[in-house]
């Protein structure tokens, strides 16, 4: 999904303001490729990638979260597998190398005394990864949610790891935008970043504010997703991904710098105001979140 600044376009709602449109893409290559292109200006791309694309000089910022946690090691329900030990030799899939996801399973692959020649990591879009899963294709998978869920609501998969258990200040997905569109329109950036935090307070703040978002989030209009498996990742259990802190923290941030240079993700230390802009969560103004279920 990416959120972009075009005249003419007219949407409804708060953000949106007869200036946005939002469209969703398929996979990370694809949304890349549209971010360094300018096709897009504004998107929620995986951090490590953003720091990568700083860092080879394409103008990009990142000005906010998109959630806390929600991440996920899956295994099939009667496997053997009980710690991470036991996926020695085995295959997992991961959505891309740039994936926090990624990083998340060399966190555990090291608190074993793993390398990746204990195992065989393989890329693979994250909705591919329940029916691999059930194959045997993969003896596991690492991905974001709601692919975990939906082998676990299926009934053959299990989580292994979850990261609100494992990685408490894990981040994945944040909000990225062009340059061009803070110097050109403050106000517009100002106003997203505005929406999207109040919205995460939002969310967070109850549990019919979960259902209602799913039932708005699950449409054709946004990520066409069945709406039984968005409430699942929501309820079981409900800190299973959180939206009510989406701030950066530069610690945070550095930390995860650190993770991709080990994991050959980045070649080399990116500076964190290289990638960050803190100034419109500085200047945040609380808005009323109005949803209507379509």
């Amino acid at each position: 999904m990416h959120q972009s600044a075009k005249k003419g376009t007219n949407l409804e709602g708060p953000i949106a303001g007869g200036l946005a449109e939002y469209k969703k893409f398929s996979g990370w290559p694809e949304l890349k490729e549209a971010l360094m292109t300018r096709k897009i200006q504004a998107a929620y791309m995986l951090a490590p990638m953003v720091m990568d694309l700083a860092d080879k000089g394409v103008p990009v910022k990142i000005v906010g979260l998109g959630h806390r946690s929600g991440a996920v090691i899956m295994v099939k329900t009667d496997s053997p597998y009980q710690t991470f030990a036991d996926l020695k030799g085995k295959r997992i899939a991961i959505p891309s190398r740039f994936a926090v996801d990624h990083i998340f399973v060399r966190k555990i692959m090291k608190q074993y005394g793993m390398t990746t020649r204990d195992l065989d990591m393989i890329e693979m879009p994250p909705p591919d990864m329940p029916a691999a899963l059930y194959a045997g294709a993969v003896d596991a998978y690492a991905t974001g949610e709601p692919f975990g869920a939906v082998s676990q609501k299926g009934g053959y998969g299990r989580p292994l790891y979850m990261t609100r258990d494992h990685w408490p200040n894990y981040l994945c997905c944040v909000l990225t935008v062009r340059d061009e569109l803070v110097q050109n329109d403050r106000p517009m950036v100002q106003k997203l970043v505005n929406h999207i935090m109040s919205a995460g307070l939002w969310l967070d703040s109850s549990p019919d504010h979960r259902t209602h978002a799913v039932e708005v989030a699950a449409g054709p209009n946004f990520f066409n997703q069945d709406p039984e498996v968005l409430k699942f990742v929501m309820r079981n259990p409900p800190d299973r991904v959180t939206y009510g802190d989406l701030r950066m923290i530069r610690q945070e941030f550095n930390e995860l710098v650190q993770l991709s240079l080990d994991a050959g993700i980045l070649s080399r230390p990116v500076p964190y105001e290289k990638f960050v802009d803190e100034s419109f969560v500085r200047n945040l103004r609380s808005v009323e979140i109005a949803l209507d279920a379509r």
